[in-house]
């Protein structure tokens, strides 16, 4: 059975694979990949770190796409990891120490954590004969040792990160995306967990683009978000996130009439 986004068929599903399809930014892996053997880190100063770290990335990455600053490659998430670090620790760390914390989280090999709505969605999906895959700034091993970790291995990888190479949210890796499913950008949904590089990034794509906002980081999003994948076929029905909607308006925010449109 077809899934229908609105007035268009969907044929495939994409989706974010860190902290969509597995649990990465976490006060658990964070733990293990800094202070393995205590103390104890404080939940809510952990989880408000990453908020703010988030919404920075989000906007780094949304820049690069739009011009404004270079493309967010790999050495950008390093970067972008040392901050959220930093921001746990309540200070910079030795570079030496940043880094090996850096190679952890990457590759974790402490428990990781699965959520419980991933299974029977990606079951629901091959049920009605939709495809599906996984696209993500991670390092191609980093993907694979963490889809391998949640058993998920039989989740395709469409698109990672690789040193010197374009990846998600660039329209190249997009095309390539929906080339590598034999879709149409159009009848592709995409699902992911940041509302600008994400979401907006993917419709200015052509894709139908849903967000995933299992902490409640965009209470101003209303069309295309859910809570969990327990509501994707329902959300998907419903129509993608609008391009107009507010998710907190970045300072680079592209001006009414710009690029928003575009199509691969």
């Amino acid at each position: 059975m077809p899934l229908s986004a609105g007035s268009t068929e969907v044929d495939a599903v994409v989706f974010d694979l860190d902290d969509v399809l597995v649990p990465f930014h976490t006060l658990a892996g964070w733990q293990w990949a800094w202070r393995p053997q205590g103390p104890a880190l404080g939940e809510r100063r952990v989880q408000a770190a990453i908020r703010r770290s988030l919404h920075a990335w989000d906007k780094r990455r949304w820049q690069g796409l739009t011009g404004r600053a270079p493309p967010a490659d790999i050495a950008a998430l390093d970067a972008h990891l040392a901050a959220t670090l930093a921001a746990i620790a309540g200070h910079a760390l030795p570079p030496e120490e940043s880094a090996a914390v850096v190679r952890r989280i990457l590759r974790p090999a402490g428990e990781i954590e699965r959520y419980a709505d991933v299974l029977p969605a990606l079951g629901r999906l091959r049920e009605r004969q939709i495809a599906f895959g996984a696209v993500t700034p991670l390092p191609t091993e980093s993907a694979q040792w963490l889809l391998r970790r949640t058993g998920l291995a039989a989740v395709p990888l469409l698109a990672s990160g690789a040193a010197g190479a374009p990846t998600v949210p660039d329209r190249a890796v997009w095309r390539t995306v929906v080339e590598r499913l034999g879709t149409a950008a159009e009848r592709t949904a995409f699902v992911g967990d940041l509302f600008w590089s994400d979401v907006r990034a993917a419709h200015r794509a052509g894709l139908a683009a849903f967000l995933l906002d299992r902490h409640d980081a965009w209470p101003h999003v209303a069309a295309g978000r859910m809570r969990s994948l327990n509501d994707l076929e329902a959300t998907i029905a419903r129509g993608p996130a609008s391009p107009a909607a507010d998710g907190g308006s970045p300072s680079d925010e592209p001006t009414a009439g710009g690029s928003n449109g575009e199509r691969i």
